[in-house]
This record gives C-alpha cells, sequence and structure tokens, in this order.
C-alpha cells in the first residue's frame, strides 16, 4: 500500500504533464511562423514581378512617367524593410510591414489603370502574362495571409485556454500574435462614377 501511495504524486504529475499542453503551443508556434514564411514568399513573388510588367509597360506608355515611377518606389521601399520572425511579436512593425504593402498595392492598381488607355498594350502578349501572374500572385498573397490569421487564431488560442495557459504563464511566457489586419479604407466601398 506504502508503495502505491509513494508512487501517486509521480503518476498524478505525469498526467498532468501530459495534459498540459507545452508540446502543442510550441507547435502551434511553429505553424504560425511557417505561415508567415509563406506570406512572405508570396510578396517576394510579386516583387519580383513588378519590374517586368514595369518594362513591358515603359515601352508603350513613355508619358506615365509618374505612374511607372510611383510603382518603382513602392516597390523599392516594400524591399528594402528588413523584415524577421520579430514582426510577428511586434504589432508596430508588422502594421508598418502591412503599410508598405498596401502601398505597393496602390501603386499597381494606378497601373493597371494606364493599361486600360492602351489597347496596343494590353493586346501585347508579354503583358497578358505578366498580368495573369501578378493577379495569381495576389490571389496566393491573399489566401496566405488567410492561413497565417487562422494559424495566428489557433495559437492564441492555444495560449489563452485551460490548462494551456498555466503551462505557458510558468514555463514558456509566449505572448499573442498579431493578425493581419484590413487596410485603411477597405470598409468602405469605392465609389464608381461613369
Amino acid at each position: 500500500m506504502k508503495r502505491i501511495v509513494a508512487k501517486l504524486p509521480i503518476l498524478l504529475l505525469l498526467t498532468l504533464l501530459s495534459g498540459c499542453g507545452y508540446n502543442t503551443m510550441q507547435a502551434n508556434e511553429e505553424a504560425v511562423v511557417a505561415a508567415w514564411g509563406n506570406v512572405e514568399s508570396s510578396y517576394q513573388r510579386r516583387a519580383d514581378l513588378i519590374p517586368n510588367l514595369v518594362e513591358v509597360v515603359k515601352g508603350y506608355a513613355k508619358h506615365e512617367a509618374d505612374t511607372l515611377k510611383a510603382v518603382t518606389e513602392a516597390r523599392a521601399k516594400v524591399g528594402s524593410m528588413q523584415v524577421s520572425k520579430d514582426v510577428l511579436n511586434n504589432p508596430e512593425s508588422l502594421n508598418k510591414f502591412q503599410k508598405a504593402q498596401g502601398e505597393l498595392s496602390g501603386a499597381l492598381s494606378r497601373l493597371m489603370v494606364v493599361v486600360e488607355k492602351y489597347p496596343d498594350l494590353k493586346a501585347n502578349q508579354n503583358f497578358m502574362d505578366l498580368q495573369k501572374q501578378l493577379e495569381g500572385t495576389e490571389n496566393r498573397i491573399n489566401v496566405a495571409r488567410e492561413r497565417y490569421n487562422t494559424s495566428v487564431q489557433v495559437f492564441n488560442t492555444s495560449i489563452r485556454t485551460f490548462p494551456n495557459s498555466l503551462t505557458n504563464s510558468l514555463l514558456l511566457h509566449l505572448n499573442r500574435k498579431e493578425a493581419f489586419k484590413a487596410e485603411e479604407g477597405a470598409k468602405t466601398a469605392p465609389k464608381i462614377k461613369f
């Protein structure tokens, strides 16, 4: 009987440790990091496509220099940002990153408006291929953001629910991750005038 009583605390401790969520929280944090890597990869693909798109448009629209310059500058700004894994734990850095990407998206939208003025450009096969690749990349970015937000939600839930919250507060000290948020002005629909 003494043996059973002596082993009871050990069995109780093992039972508690198996359900403490330590490994689950570690796995969820790694999923967030992997999802963030996919977001970065999608943005890099877009950044790599832009110079080719700008060069094709330049050949057709020499007098649209302001728009082309805005796209080039926005891409350079995005390219100059040093994004590390620390951005996941720093909401201010994440907001700066999102703002730079939003400026690039806006410049690309203006470029597509310029393209509408040039029927020959729209018919150019190189341009059409680049435009399709860019559209596909924008879709990939959206999917990567959604998957990242899902990973963040799972991670944040895992560190805030019992008994994981105890394990986190005593052992890990993991902080909540920030999800992607809508860009400024995204809540209002654009007004179209003819």
